[in-house]
C-alpha cells in the first residue's frame, strides 16, 4: 500500500438475536470481500469478492443471522439485472435467493423486521420472486428520509436502539445528523451522520462518534 492509498473500509452488520454478524470489507479500488463474523466463537470465514460496489448502508441481516439484504453495482448496465440489484441470500454469500435488478442507484436495498418480512426500498414487484419472504410495513420507519443511503441506515439506527438527537453538542450546532444512546454510569454516546466533506479516505457519507458524560466531558471517535 503506497502513502496516498487509502486502508479498506469495514462496516458490520449484527444479527439482533444470534451471535452472527457479516463483516462488509470494501477496497481495494472497486473490490468488497464479505465475511462471516461468529462473535460466539470468535471466528470469521470469507465469504464471496464482488468485484464492485457495495453499499452497506442500505443493507441488512436478519435477527437468526441466517440470511442479509444488500444492494450492489456493477455497472454493466446491459446485463439482466441493469447494472445493479438488490438481492437477499445466505450469509455471508451473494448468490440470490431472491433479486430485483435495477439500472441506477437511486433506490434500492432494504431493512429485516423479522426473520421472514422484509421491506426494501423500491417499487411493489421488488422480491417476491422466490415466496421465501413477503413485505411488511414496518412501524419502526416513522420518519420520511428520501431516497439514498440515509433512507435505509437511519431507519436501521432506531430500529437497534438509537434515538435521533437533537443538531447540537454542548450548546454547539452539529454539520452532521445526531444518532444517540444511553450508556451506564451516565455516559451517552453520539453517532453523527455526515454526508460529503468527508476526510481522506472515507466515502461521501462517514460516521464519527463521541462519549458525553453527565459532567460535559467529551471524548472524540473518528470512524
Amino acid at each position: 500500500m503506497t502513502e496516498s492509498s487509502s486502508p479498506p473500509r469495514v462496516h458490520i452488520l449484527i444479527a439482533r438475536d444470534s451471535p452472527q454478524a457479516i463483516v462488509i470489507r470494501r477496497g481495494p479500488a472497486r473490490k468488497t470481500c464479505i465475511l462471516a463474523w461468529d462473535r460466539s466463537q470468535h471466528t470469521f470465514t470469507v465469504g464471496q469478492w464482488l468485484k464492485g460496489r457495495l453499499y452497506e448502508r442500505r443493507s441488512d441481516i436478519s435477527p437468526d443471522g441466517k440470511h442479509w439484504i444488500y444492494f450492489a453495482m456493477n455497472g454493466k448496465w446491459d446485463s439482466e439485472t441493469g447494472g445493479c440489484w438488490t438481492a437477499i441470500a445466505r450469509t455471508p454469500y451473494l448468490k440470490a435467493l431472491d433479486l430485483a435488478g435495477q439500472s441506477s442507484t437511486y433506490y434500492g436495498g432494504g431493512l429485516f423486521i423479522n426473520n421472514r418480512t422484509i421491506w426494501d426500498m423500491g417499487s411493489d414487484d421488488y422480491l417476491q420472486r422466490s415466496g421465501l419472504f413477503h413485505k411488511g410495513d414496518p412501524d419502526f420507519i416513522t420518519r420520511t428520509y428520501g431516497t439514498g443511503c440515509p433512507s435505509v441506515y437511519y431507519p436501521r439506527l432506531e430500529r437497534d436502539g438509537w434515538n435521533l438527537g437533537c443538531t447540537t453538542i454542548n450548546e454547539k450546532k452539529c454539520s452532521g445528523v445526531l444518532f444517540e444512546k444511553e450508556l451506564p454510569v451516565g455516559w451517552k454516546l453520539i453517532k453523527v451522520c455526515h454526508t460529503g466533506n468527508s476526510p481522506e479516505g472515507q466515502g461521501v457519507y462517514w460516521d464519527e462518534h463521541l462519549l458525553i458524560s453527565n459532567a460535559g466531558a467529551i471524548q472524540n471517535f473518528p470512524d
